[in-house]
């Protein structure tokens, strides 16, 4: 029978595979060139779906800890890597985002005094080397606004991350990740409005189609387990995960394209793997 741990990192592990989705979804279902239109209809009916279910409204201090968390986790994340996708070709902006890892890892040592190794570092760089053998391109190029765009994703994410554990408390994740995604929602219709413009034609089936399943699926559903796994699990844990993302969306783009992988790319997969047992087994040790 596997242990409470591995069934809650399991359990964890597929909120980063179903967001290695997006992209497919995204790029094969939705309206094109309209990201923050597509972030909002995301978090927005997801945060309150999840909390219908919940039946919970925030109390005290949780009202401003949700518009933190949320704008963090959710709004500015979103806006900051839909601005980086389009400023870095070649898959830059992922690679920058390989650095989330070891950002919450050095965070949390600080914040929640989780202890931070030397061989969390050096996973945290293997699995940044992963990435970007995975996704980086030879013809990609370097745009300043993008790389700026891409840091400050992942610092927003890697924060929220470690905010979203210290303030983990009596109340169940699914409500908690319901207000999350409500706030970081209504910053993202805000961003909508005022740098987006609606789209000029009505959705088509395959377009509600494929926005139910990001909604629904790669949100409400994804998101649910990740909060959950952060506040069960070492911090650390849930975001060496994330780097299966990548991967995903490489098998699934490969699967699409009838492409083959590459040695190069190979590799990288093996390297996100090596870091993410690394950390999972270091981790099970330890508790």
């Amino acid at each position: 029978m596997l242990s409470k741990y591995w069934s809650v990192l399991m359990v964890t592990a597929v909120a980063p595979l179903l967001w290695g989705t997006t992209y497919f979804t995204s790029t094969t279902f939705l309206i094109s060139d309209h990201p923050l239109l597509t972030a909002t209809l995301r978090a927005v009916p997801a945060g309150l779906l999840l909390l219908c279910i919940a039946r919970r409204m925030p109390q005290g201090a949780w009202w401003w800890k949700s518009a933190v968390l949320g704008a963090l986790n959710i709004g500015a994340f979103f806006a900051f890597l839909f601005v980086a996708a389009d400023r870095l070709p070649g898959g830059v902006a992922a690679v920058v985002g390989g650095i989330q890892p070891l950002l919450v890892a050095i965070l949390a040592s600080r914040v929640l005094s989780e202890r931070m190794s030397g061989t969390v570092i050096a996973a945290g760089a293997g699995g940044f080397v992963g990435v970007a053998l995975i996704v980086l391109r030879s013809q990609a190029g370097l745009d300043l606004i993008g790389v700026a765009a891409a840091v400050a994703g992942a610092i927003s994410m890697a924060v929220g991350v470690v905010l979203a554990k210290k303030w983990s408390d009596r109340h169940p994740p699914i409500a908690t990740t319901a207000w999350q995604l409500i706030a970081g929602g209504v910053l993202l219709a805000a961003l909508t409005a005022v740098f987006e413009p609606l789209p000029t034609s009505a959705p088509s089936p395959t377009n509600i189609a494929g926005y139910l399943y990001l909604t629904l699926v790669g949100t409400a559903l994804a998101y649910l387990l990740w909060f959950r796994g952060i506040a069960m699990l070492p911090t650390r844990m849930p975001a060496f995960l994330g780097l299966l993302s990548p991967i995903v969306a490489l098998l699934i783009g490969g699967l699409a394209a009838r492409e083959t992988l590459t040695w190069v790319q190979g590799v990288g997969v093996a390297l996100v793997f090596a870091s993410v047992l690394t950390v999972v087994s270091g981790s099970r040790r330890a508790t």
